[in-house]
């Protein structure tokens, strides 16, 4: 390997005092003898040190690149043993001499370790090898000019064994684009990794299935997100692991989280592995248990494929793994999805119905998002319970209508339970009010024809009239933009029910479940009426981490029978619900007070947006008819504190009970003397104008054969709107 006979001396001892403390940050300091000679040399004449730091670090170099000009350099390897560890990052110099001065970044490419890129990731099963140029916190990202410095290199294996690489590197234009060369292959023996057995049990000693995200001293994750097979998914920190799994780590110092969903205590677990296999062990607490009541969580907007996802060469990962997710989440519905990528391939994948790999109580289904076909550009429609997951009436464009009314009436006619999809994307205004009256510009893809839909009944497997929407989506995307519309629709006397939602990993990809329906069942975990209850409202929705359990009032408990509570006249009655909310501590600055995010600062709905100021305290709210009319704080400690409301009813209303922007239930309606609830001008006009706009801004977006059958189906919600606002008791 080269050598340099002469460099600037200030820069040098610069540079090597640096370069020695990148080292020791890396966990990889100097040994004690070349230490001592370095510090030897350096103090005495510039000959004698530049000649010790290439006697010292030559020997840890993988490589050297000689710069001789702008588009060429020279590339020799250096005498470096090429030992790698498996599931651990090994550091390797590389030497720079640089006769034109460059002051530019020196970029690296090793075909088995390029990165994946961007959300459709290329098949990584070859590319075992994981590469970095240490560029912080000591290092720059540019190199000095002078004539001789050190870079580091760092080589992580996913594998153990003998396995060959292929280096090389460029400098300026070609680092930006073009292919760098000349490259040298290296082969490397990578040592196995120390096995890890992992003992994960619940408080009651069961076997589970936990996520864990792994970090070593320096604050890396492991296994890289860049080298992992399914299950575990590149674009999260979090890997998903079974009682009696093994990790495999290099030797180190590690920091393990391992949580199991919103309703457990996280734990950190501080590791030493050596060279033995080891254990283990985490014992998780809940601190709430919603099922042991009777209210079964579930997520009903998953998917397979697409999004953040794998899409070669399965199209998407597999029902196997789509268990592993919601059993690490404490998920225990997890409805997949099949939409626009690969919805053939997926419909053969998970089939219908329940899924053979289902564990009760946990349970995965599978259904369709109407989404990259048909109706998609009007709003995404999602359909549970088909028994047939390709449409086949008749058709606008590519096989599905472009009317969302059409699919509706398709999937409820096969006994489906039908409602919208990320519903607020498109429905977002200024206005931080809930209710508000701006008119949102309906111009994405949320519940934009929802307030069409909404007005409108079909027929039901037994040819029966039923709504034609089921339920209302929430939990996915900003809580006002959702929630507005379906405030207003409850204020005309229509009853869809909200449904809580991630869109994983499509919106949200950081895990399953962060959007839940807690669902109340009489008995166990079933499927159909897991889904029944869904549409019939005895539910509340809830990122996991608050709770409002049993709402009922004056006895009517939420979504039981029609959910209606019958007043002979207006009074007063009493709204209950336990309510549990548990905030840690210390708030959390990027999430605490911002209620309404915009879209995309994720995640939308959290508790810590409901925290008040610093303390640990949040406010529960009851709602009638979209008014906040009185509310309650607690502290978030995680116990369950019963609350008590009293409510006076001057008119038929629907009353609801929220923190905002984490939990929020079904509505209970109060009847007075029979009369439907239209408790609002101002909203019916408000769904009026909404209509109209809908309707101006979208329906070119409709089929040209459709477009009779559209034009009737908003000329029939405007005119169900005028009555409604003539019927409507108060302004």
């Amino acid at each position: 390997m080269a050598t340099v006979d002469h460099t600037d001396a200030v820069a040098l001892r610069a540079h090597l005092e640096v370069l020695r403390h990148a080292l020791e940050h890396l966990g990889r300091p100097l040994s004690e003898a070349d230490a001592q000679a370095m510090d030897a040399a350096t103090a005495g004449a510039a000959g004698a040190a530049l000649a010790t730091a290439q006697e010292v670090l030559d020997p840890l170099c993988l490589a050297c690149v000689d710069l001789r000009s702008a588009s060429s350099l020279d590339l020799t390897a250096g005498p470096a043993a090429r030992i790698l560890r498996q599931s651990g990052w090994t550091p390797f110099l590389i030497k720079v001499i640089n006769h034109i001065g460059h002051t530019g970044p020196l970029a690296a490419d090793i075909p088995e370790a390029r990165p994946v890129r961007g959300s459709r990731p290329f098949e990584v099963a070859h590319r075992w090898l994981d590469f970095q140029m240490v560029n912080e916190p000591l290092l720059r990202p540019t190199l000095s000019g002078a004539k001789l410095e050190y870079r580091i290199a760092l080589l992580y294996s996913r594998d153990p064994g003998a396995r060959p690489a292929t280096l090389a590197f460029a400098t300026g234009e070609a680092a930006d684009g073009a292919k760098p060369s000349p490259s040298l292959l290296c082969q490397f023996d990578c040592e196995p990794a120390t096995p890890v057995a992992l003992q994960l049990h619940d408080s009651e000693g069961r076997p589970v299935t936990a996520s864990l995200v792994v970090r070593d001293a320096l604050g890396r994750v492991f296994p890289p997100p860049g080298r992992r097979r399914a299950p575990d998914l590149w674009f999260q920190p979090q890997i998903y692991c079974a009682d009696g799994e093994s990790l495999l780590l290099a030797q180190g110092s590690y920091r393990i989280d391992v949580s199991r969903g919103p309703e457990y205590l996280p734990q950190r677990i501080d590791l030493e592995v050596g060279a033995a296999p080891l254990e283990m062990s985490a014992r998780l607490e809940r601190w709430i248990d919603p099922a042991s009541s009777g209210w079964w969580s579930g997520d009903h907007h998953l998917h397979a494929a697409g999004g953040s996802h794998f899409e070669r060469p399965t199209a998407g990962v597999r029902p196997a793994d789509m268990i592993r997710y919601t059993l690490g989440e404490d998920l225990k519905v997890g409805g997949v999805l099949g939409w626009g990528p690969h919805l053939n391939q997926q419909t053969q994948l998970f089939g219908t119905g329940v899924d053979e790999v289902s564990a009760p109580p946990y349970v995965l289904t599978y259904g369709v998002e109407v989404a990259g076909f048909g109706s998609a550009q009007t709003g995404h429609l999602c359909l549970l319970g088909l028994r047939e997951h390709l449409y086949s009436g008749p058709s606008g464009a590519r096989g599905w209508p472009t009317l969302g009314l059409s699919i509706l009436r398709w999937a409820k006619a096969q006994g489906g339970v039908c409602g919208t999809a990320h519903s607020g994307i498109g429905l977002g205004v200024g206005s931080a009010q809930l209710p508000n009256f701006e008119i949102p510009p309906f111009d994405g893809i949320g519940a934009l024809d929802y307030v069409v839909n909404v007005t409108h009944e079909v027929a039901d497997s037994a040819g029966h009239p039923v709504p034609a929407v089921d339920f209302y989506a929430t939990c996915s995307t900003p809580a006002i933009d959702e929630l507005n519309l379906w405030y207003h629709a409850l204020n005309c006397g229509f009853r869809t029910r909200i449904a809580g939602e991630s869109d994983f990993p499509c919106i949200d990809d950081s895990r399953v479940g962060v959007g839940r329906s807690y669902v109340k069942l009489g008995g166990p975990l079933d499927d159909d009426a897991w889904r029944d209850g869904l549409a019939a409202g005895r539910s509340y929705v809830s990122d996991g981490r608050s709770h409002l359990l049993g709402f009922a009032i004056d006895g009517c408990a939420v979504g039981e029978g029609n959910g209606e509570l019958h007043l002979r006249a207006a009074g007063s009655v009493t709204a209950r619900v336990d309510v549990a909310a548990r905030l840690d501590e210390a708030p959390r600055r990027d999430l605490a007070g911002r209620v309404n995010p915009r879209y995309g600062d994720r995640p939308h709905w959290h508790l810590e947006r409901a925290r008040l100021g610093s303390s640990r305290r949040v406010r529960v709210e009851l709602v009638v008819n979209g008014e906040a009319v009185d509310h309650r704080e607690i502290v978030a400690d995680g116990r369950v504190q019963p609350l008590e409301f009293e409510v006076p009813v001057a008119l038929s209303s629907w009353v609801a009970v929220r923190i905002l922007p984490s939990s929020h239930t079904n509505p209970i309606f109060v009847m007075v003397a029979d009369k439907p609830v239209r408790s609002s001008r101002r909203s019916a006009r408000w769904c009026l104008r909404a209509a109209e706009q809908y309707w101006s801004r979208n329906q070119r977006l409709i089929a040209e054969s459709e477009r009779e059958p559209a034009q009737a189906a908003f000329e029939h919600a405007v005119e169900v709107y005028r009555q409604r606002l003539a019927e409507s008791e108060r302004e």
